[in-house]
């Protein structure tokens, strides 16, 4: 099943299985319910990509036709539920989410692995950047928190106050290296590191490497 998962698995399909236990709905109250509890905002879902992921999900038997209506003027709205065999999928895949570590490598991740190709004064100054700009969205985040939480629960937004979490950490070790950089406790050469680039590597490394 994980293999065959591997086609339709991501963040739209577990968001439309997860909306399906509740209740079966069509895609407009899918979208409804979505933009009212700010997933699109936090899970990063692409306009568009939800009668995609409708359609994989129902070819792949987790998700089931109820029933086609129109009301007056309005185009066709097919309404969806969960199939036995989706619920027991979404429950195996959030186990899956929850229970392992994944290294997920993002830009700031890639940009910390080239860090050399800046002085140190220029890195810390964009990291202060970086800073500030956390500062905001964090602030922004608690907004949400007060303001949402009270009306729809806290679990509903569980994954805010964890984004809220990792933003405030990475703040913090943030603005620690930089501060590092600029008190000079933390600095490269960015010669000498090309120069041990260029050395010969140990015998077989590269055979390794090839493999």
């Amino acid at each position: 099943m994980a293999h065959e998962g591997s086609r339709y698995r991501n963040l739209w399909a577990l968001t439309v299985l997860c909306l399906l236990r509740e209740r079966p709905m069509h895609p407009y109250e899918m979208q409804r319910l979505i933009r009212r509890r700010h997933k699109d905002e936090f899970l990063d879902l692409k306009r568009g990509s939800l009668y995609h992921a409708i359609n994989r999900l129902e070819k792949a038997g987790l998700i089931e036709v109820v029933e086609t209506s129109r009301e007056g003027r309005r185009p066709e709205r097919t309404t969806y539920r969960l199939s036995e065999r989706g619920e027991l999928e979404l429950l195996d895949w959030l186990r899956e989410l929850l229970a392992k570590p994944v290294r997920e490598p993002t830009q700031f991740f890639a940009a910390l692995s080239f860090l050399p190709h800046l002085t140190a004064e220029d890195a810390a100054e964009q990291l202060h950047q970086r800073a500030f700009r956390l500062e905001l969205e964090i602030a922004s985040l608690d907004a949400v928190l007060h303001k949402m939480t009270p009306q729809i629960g806290r679990v509903v937004l569980i994954e805010v106050e964890y984004l809220r979490a990792m933003r405030q950490a990475e703040l913090k070790w943030v603005r620690a290296l930089a501060a590092d950089m600029r008190a000079g406790r933390f600095t490269w050469d960015r010669e000498a590191l090309c120069r041990l680039a260029e050395a010969p590597s140990p015998p077989g490394e590269d055979d390794k490497t090839d493999a």
